[in-house]
């Protein structure tokens, strides 16, 4: 499990496919003397399982499941990830609860710059925004971060300073694309209300019938 709190940006060496799924290899600098083989990290907010590693290059085999669920089945030419190790059981919670299963991807549509402080619109697809909230935490390439607002194509989100110095989102530019990891809270309520309104959808009626 992650928090969502960037410990460093690193420079991807090469990723390339491999049949349906594909290798990423990562320049950790000298963070790659604490990382082991057979460790999960969240690279970008994917969870990876590092597979080898020859310092200061850290590799990754990715899954079918990777390759079409985020960014990296995407040549976008980005080359700075956002790099998260699990956190230890006597570690500090900071952010929010990140599982590294990231949903999908969005796109930055556009960056508005507050003095050091910026706004992020990003668009996505429906069914990710079905289970964002204004208010509520969302994980944006491993960023935890909190949504500011939101519409039918998109959410955005204020990054503070030390977000923009500590994170990729500092070099990102309009029409990056980024991967996109939802609240577990919020799937899980999506989950169950969904079973109680029998697959269909809720309704007034519905709401009546459940005491509401």
């Amino acid at each position: 499990m992650f928090t969502g709190l960037i410990e460093a940006v690193c420079r991807v060496r090469q990723l390339s496919r491999q049949g349906a799924g594909g290798r990423l290899e990562v320049d950790f600098g000298p963070l790659a003397g604490q990382v082991e083989v057979g460790e999960s990290i969240a690279v970008d907010g994917c969870c990876l399982t590092v597979s080898a590693k020859q310092p200061p290059v850290v590799a990754f085999d990715l899954s079918a499941e990777t390759v079409t669920r985020s960014r990296f089945g995407r040549a976008d030419g980005r080359k700075m990830v956002n790099i998260e190790r699990s956190l230890s059981a006597s570690g500090r919670f900071g952010g929010h609860i990140v599982q590294g299963h990231v949903d999908g991807v969005g796109r930055i549509e556009a960056i508005e710059r507050q003095g050091e402080f910026a706004r992020f619109t990003f668009s996505t697809e429906k069914e990710l925004l079905d289970e964002i909230v204004v208010k509520g935490s969302v994980a944006v390439d491993g960023i935890s971060l909190t949504v500011a607002s939101m519409d039918g194509r998109g959410f955005a989100v204020a990054a503070i300073p030390v977000t923009l110095a500590k994170t990729n989102l500092g070099s990102a530019k309009v029409g990056d694309i980024v991967n996109i990891e939802t609240d577990i809270i919020g799937k899980m309520v999506k989950k169950q209300v969904a079973k109680m309104a029998g697959g269909k959808g809720l309704s007034m009626e519905k709401l009546a019938d459940f005491g509401y």
